[in-house]
């Protein structure tokens, strides 16, 4: 029979509903159980697409023997760390404190009153290696909860209040110096990068797009030579990305991460926030090196998501998982199975043209997984395509022409893109949440502007419409995820983060007044909700989850910009759109109570820096004075003066009649703007710095020289 989780709407919870164990989702139920029954829980964080999760459910939750200890001594609650980010981020702190590491399944026990006492990741079915199988695990905790219950609950206490102590906001012992920062960030990304396969550290290797952003804009604290350094690594690392097996050659998108250090070898699950990330690193590259492959990249992580990542109605999915079925007449599911190929496969799929596509894509008879890639021989026999030899290569080795070669590749994908829908797909998470879908907005409206494609624009403002009619409550509330069966619970700070972001992203990319109108509005509910006026910083849980055990106040910007660097940058980009003083000191408060993490390690708050970054430069506006609002697109030089090049340091507001209001109405300094206007031929660009504003010009040449 169904356990409780078959009521539940998360596709993490739902994987679970057969398992034999006694499974509750997290709530009031199973927590007054444990009261009741004084019995300690067993809680497990995961989600669906989690490959070691899929590994620990079928080892031992699908375990009847294993099942029947579970139920007899806890009460085991299961929670999608997608959907609850607080209660990942509070257990996931105890985890890591101790034990120094942390991952995904999460395993923590805890008191009835919430207090962790253990706490793990994957366990395995039985006792490997010196290491305690989650059996044994499971009787050891019930002997001390049986015989020792009271040192416990003390040792909880104790960890709780420690924990929390240590993650109050730390903030910076002097004052910020930016060049100071600058420099500190410059020595951390020369120490950890990799100067011949790129990246910052060894294997396996995570794309971490924040620290890509951060490299790109940090050179205006620093000399040229260091300036350029910076550029040239992030650009190399995006080149590398995109030429390896990370990154799917055949369907698009890129995986999570490389098991190995050369980017080949990929953990294959791929997840929503990486290709927004992804797109906008890809196109900020593209606009400082003007390399081609890399607008291709973005392109290439645009199509896939709108191929296989959306809704009918315009809203985004979460993720594909890394594991599918070998084939579909088997019941065992493989990493990487969707994606990978055999030689005689491909011999037979493609022909002729087998031996010079091999030869692009590093094809090997007996597979070209690495020993570091794959220690354990999974892949042994397959090949995971990547852009091995240049094209001049393989056209010499040939007799092919550049364009033969150009087209043979073209020709040959389309077969393996063929071939490959014939295979049981991974499965899809289709929970779809309001910050991930707000990265992905920002995305779209990102590219619609750098590639000058008014296409990506419409997509992503059917995404935010779709996002203003599922995610939010009746009384408006931003909630964080919705489903097929429903919306989920009220947002968190991530959420509000983003979607403000993305409200920001759309208006700088002329969708209208509205989307500005909308990102105050979301502004003044976040720091309603989230807002720690005292501590000067945004909780990651609004007021009123008080399950959860500890207060935290993100500032690690991992694979995830956190939400408060994200916060202050909207701050600082709000209140120079708005000329409203009042919202940069905000953003100044928040970053001087985080930065201790940005003084002592930048290298781990990347966003924060940036953050800094912006807060310090000399900002300036580009004002599009136009009928319409004069969105992105060959027929608006005078955007795509503005658009095509690197600007970080420079706002766009593209003025209709809702702009104008909305920022005569916010400050009477910018009363003025309202006098400007279109010319006589047409739409005008006033450049604007401080309260200063250029004479309005007409022409694209006049527009770039204003800009320098």
């Amino acid at each position: 029979m169904p356990n409780a989780l078959a009521g539940e709407r998360s596709p993490y919870l739902l994987q679970h509903r057969n398992n034999p164990v006694d499974w509750m989702p997290w709530g009031e139920k199973a927590l007054r159980r444990a009261r009741e029954e004084q019995r300690p829980i067993f809680l497990s964080i995961g989600y669906s697409t989690c490959h070691w999760c899929h590994v620990m459910e079928h080892e031992s939750f699908e375990d009847e023997e294993i099942a029947a200890l579970m139920n007899g001594g806890f009460i085991n609650i299961k929670v999608d760390r997608e959907e609850r980010p607080d209660l990942d981020l509070a257990y996931m702190a105890f985890v890591q404190a101790t034990t120094g590491s942390g991952g995904w399944p999460m395993s923590v026990w805890l008191t009835p009153e919430l207090k962790p006492f253990l706490g793990g990741t994957y366990f395995p079915p039985e006792d490997r290696a010196g290491r305690a199988g989650f059996p044994t695990v499971l009787r050891h905790v019930l002997e001390l909860w049986e015989n020792d219950r009271e040192r416990i609950e003390e040792r909880g206490a104790e960890v709780v209040a420690k924990l929390q102590e240590g993650l109050r906001p730390r903030s910076a012992e002097t004052g910020l110096d930016v060049a100071e920062v600058g420099r500190s960030l410059f020595r951390a990304l020369v120490d950890r990068y990799d100067a011949h396969r790129g990246g910052f550290g060894g294997a396996p290797k995570f794309p971490r797009p924040c620290v890509l952003d951060v490299a790109l804009r940090v050179g205006r604290s620093l000399d040229e030579d260091r300036a350029t350094r910076c550029v040239d690594m992030a650009v190399h690392t995006l080149v590398a990305m995109a030429r390896g097996g990370m990154h799917d050659q055949v369907g698009g998108g890129f995986h999570r991460y490389s098991v190995d250090g050369h980017w080949h070898v990929p953990h294959f699950e791929k997840m929503l926030y990486d290709q927004a990330q992804l797109v906008v690193a890809y196109l900020e590259g593209y606009q400082v090196s003007g390399r081609a492959e890399l607008a291709e990249s973005a392109r290439d992580i645009l199509a896939y998501v709108t191929r296989d990542l959306r809704h009918p109605e315009g809203g985004f999915y979460s993720a594909e998982d890394a594991d599918s079925l070998v084939d579909s007449g088997s019941k065992d599911k493989k990493e990487g199975a969707f994606y990978v190929w055999k030689q005689d496969e491909l011999d037979a799929l493609l022909g002729a043209d087998a031996a010079p596509f091999g030869a692009l894509y590093g094809v090997r008879v007996m597979g070209n997984a690495s020993r570091e890639g794959d220690p354990a021989g999974e892949f042994r026999g397959e090949n995971i395509l990547y852009k091995a030899r240049p094209d001049r290569e393989v056209s010499t080795e040939f007799g092919l022409t550049p364009r033969e070669v150009c087209e043979l590749r073209q020709r040959c994908l389309n077969k393996l893109t063929d071939a490959r829908q014939a295979r049981p797909r991974p499965h899809l998470d289709d929970k779809m949440l309001a910050a991930w879908n707000g990265m992905m907005i920002s995305a779209f409206a990102r590219a619609a502007r750098v590639l000058g494609d008014p296409g990506y624009l419409d997509t992503a403002l059917q995404a935010a419409g779709f996002l203003e009619q599922n995610l939010r409550a009746s009384d408006g509330t931003l909630l964080r995820s919705c489903h097929a069966a429903g919306a989920g619970i009220a947002g968190f700070a991530s959420d509000y983060a983003f979607v403000i972001r993305s409200y920001l992203d759309l208006f700088e990319a002329g969708a209208g007044g509205c989307w500005l109108g909308r990102a105050i509005a979301l502004q003044g509910e976040f720091d309603r909700v989230h807002f720690d006026s005292k501590a000067g910083v945004y909780l990651s849980a609004r007021a009123g989850y008080n399950d959860a055990i500890f207060s935290i106040a993100e500032d690690y910007d991992g694979a995830e910009p956190s939400p408060n660097s994200v916060a202050a940058l909207n701050l600082l980009r709000l209140g120079g759109i708005l000329h409203r003083s009042d919202l940069g000191r905000q953003a100044g408060a928040l970053l001087r109570a985080l930065g201790g993490v940005i003084e002592t390690s930048p290298f781990s708050a990347p966003g924060l820096v940036v953050a800094l970054d912006f807060a310090s430069a000399d900002l300036g506006q580009v004002v599009l004075a136009d009928e319409g609002t004069m969105p992105p697109g060959p027929g608006h030089p005078l955007r795509a003066t503005v658009d095509r090049s690197f600007l970080p340091y420079i706002q766009v507001i593209p003025l209709d009649e809702e702009t104008r209001k909305i920022l005569a109405g916010e400050s009477s300094e910018r009363a003025g703007i309202r006098d400007m206007g279109v010319g006589a031929d047409g739409p005008m660009a006033y450049v604007c710095r401080a309260t200063n504003c250029s004479a309005p010009v007409a022409s694209d040449h006049d527009l770039a020289c204003l800009l320098g």
